[in-house]
C-alpha cells in the first residue's frame, strides 16, 4: 500500500502552499488584529478552484477527493487557518447544494458559490441545542405564499456577511425525522444578525447570531425532501471534521516551523537553544506527533472518499486526534519561544488562539468519543 501523495494531490498542495505563503501568512496578523474578514483573498483562492474542491465537475467544480480537500486546507492552514477554516465551511455548503439540490437550485447557487461571489454560511447550532443538534428548535412552517421560519442560529460563521445561509430546520415532529434543510437568501426578510462575537480566536472571519423572525422564503428553498435534513447534516459534519483537522495540521506545522527557525538562532548559556538536548527531545515528539495525526487524518480521508460502513467513526477519531494534537503541538512551539512566544510579532500566539475553537467545533471532541464508543459498541454486538 503506497503512503505518498499521488503526483496530482502533491501539485495541489504547492499550489496552496504558495497561495499560503504569498497571499494569506503576509496579513494574517493584520486581519486578525483589524478583524478584517478578507472576502478579495477568498475570491482569489476560488478563481484558483478552492470555492468547490469536491463539487463535481460536471456542476463546475474542481471534482476532487476528501483526501485532496484536506492536504489543500492543511496547506492553505499554514497562512492562516481562520482562512483556511472559513473556506472548508463555504466548501461544505457548495457540496451539499450540488449533492442534495435539484438541477434549479444548483443553476441558481452554484455558480456564485464557486467564484465565491457569493458566499456560503451553514446554519446548524442553535442557543439552546449544540452537541444535541436534533434538539434544534428554528422551525419552518409551510404557508401558501412559501415557508415561514421561526428561530435562532448560534456560532455562525460569515453570519452577516453571508449571501447564503444554508439552515437546518424544524418541519415536523421532534428528533432528526422532523428536520429539513433550507437555502435562506441573505436579503430574505425577517431575517436578521446578532452583534459581532468577541472571540478569542479566528478574529479573520464574522462569527454571529442568526435571527428568523417570520422569515418568508419561496417553496422551493427547501434542499431535497422534507425531513432529509438531519442525514444531510450529519453527511456535511463527516467531512467537515476532516477539514477542520487539516487545518489544524496546517496551523500546528507552521507554529512548529517557526519554533524550529527561532531555537535556531536564539542562544542561551554561549550555545544554541537548538543544540540542547531536552530542545531537540521536544521538537522530535511533536514533529512525530505531527506525522502520527496527518496518517490518521488521511486514512479517514481515504474511508470517507470510499464510502467505508465505519467512515464516521473514523472522521470522528480524526477530529478528536488531529485538533488535539495540533493545540498541543501549537502550544509546545510557544512555550519553546518563551516570551517571544506570547508577544503577536512572531505569530505563534494567534495560531494557539485560532485552534483552540478546533476542539470545540464540528462536535465537539467530548461528542467524538462518542461517536466512536458507539460504533465500537455496536460493532461488538
Amino acid at each position: 500500500m503506497p503512503f505518498d501523495l499521488p503526483e496530482d494531490t502533491l501539485a495541489l498542495q504547492a499550489v496552496a502552499q504558495a497561495f499560503a505563503r504569498d497571499i494569506l501568512g503576509p496579513k494574517a496578523l493584520q486581519w486578525d488584529e483589524q478583524k478584517h474578514f478578507p472576502i478579495a483573498e477568498m475570491r482569489q483562492a476560488a478563481g484558483l478552484g478552492m470555492a468547490g474542491l469536491y463539487v463535481r465537475e460536471e456542476s463546475g467544480g474542481a471534482g476532487l477527493s476528501r483526501l485532496d480537500a484536506a492536504v489543500v486546507f492543511e496547506a492553505l492552514a499554514t497562512g492562516c487557518p481562520t482562512v483556511s477554516a472559513f473556506l472548508s465551511i463555504h466548501n461544505m455548503v457548495a457540496w451539499m447544494v450540488d449533492r442534495f439540490g435539484d438541477d434549479a437550485q444548483r443553476a441558481a447557487w452554484l455558480p456564485g458559490l464557486l467564484t465565491m461571489e457569493k458566499i456560503g454560511a451553514y446554519c446548524l447550532t442553535e442557543p439552546g441545542s449544540g452537541s444535541d443538534a436534533a434538539a434544534l428548535r428554528t422551525r419552518a412552517q409551510r404557508s401558501n405564499a412559501g415557508w415561514v421560519l421561526n428561530g435562532s442560529k448560534q456560532f455562525i460563521s460569515g453570519a452577516g456577511a453571508a449571501d447564503l445561509y444554508l439552515t437546518m430546520v424544524r418541519t415536523g415532529d421532534e428528533g432528526p425525522g422532523g428536520i429539513s434543510a433550507m437555502l435562506v437568501p441573505g436579503t430574505t426578510p425577517g431575517l436578521s444578525f446578532g452583534a459581532m462575537e468577541r472571540k478569542m480566536g479566528w478574529n479573520a472571519q464574522p462569527t454571529r447570531m442568526v435571527v428568523f423572525e417570520d422569515a418568508l422564503v419561496p417553496h422551493d428553498a427547501l434542499l431535497g425532501q422534507a425531513g432529509q435534513g438531519f442525514r444531510f447534516a450529519m453527511a456535511g459534519l463527516d467531512g467537515g471534521r476532516l477539514n477542520i483537522a487539516a487545518c489544524s495540521l496546517g496551523g500546528a506545522q507552521r507554529a512548529l516551523d517557526i519554533a524550529l527557525a527561532y531555537v535556531r538562532d536564539r542562544r542561551a548559556f554561549g550555545r544554541a537553544i537548538a543544540d540542547f538536548q531536552a530542545t531537540q527531545f521536544r521538537l522530535a515528539d511533536m514533529a512525530t506527533e505531527l506525522e502520527a495525526a496527518r496518517s490518521l487524518l488521511w486514512r479517514a480521508c481515504g474511508k470517507l472518499d470510499t464510502k467505508a460502513a465505519d467512515a464516521g467513526a473514523f472522521c470522528a477519531m480524526a477530529k478528536r486526534f488531529v485538533t488535539d494534537t495540533g493545540f498541543r503541538v501549537a502550544d509546545e512551539a510557544l512555550q519553546l519561544l518563551g516570551g517571544y512566544g506570547y508577544l503577536a510579532d512572531y505569530g505563534v500566539e494567534k495560531l494557539v488562539r485560532d485552534l483552540r475553537v478546533h476542539r470545540i467545533l464540528e462536535g465537539t471532541n467530548e461528542i467524538m468519543r462518542v461517536i466512536i464508543a458507539r460504533q465500537m459498541l455496536g460493532a461488538a454486538r
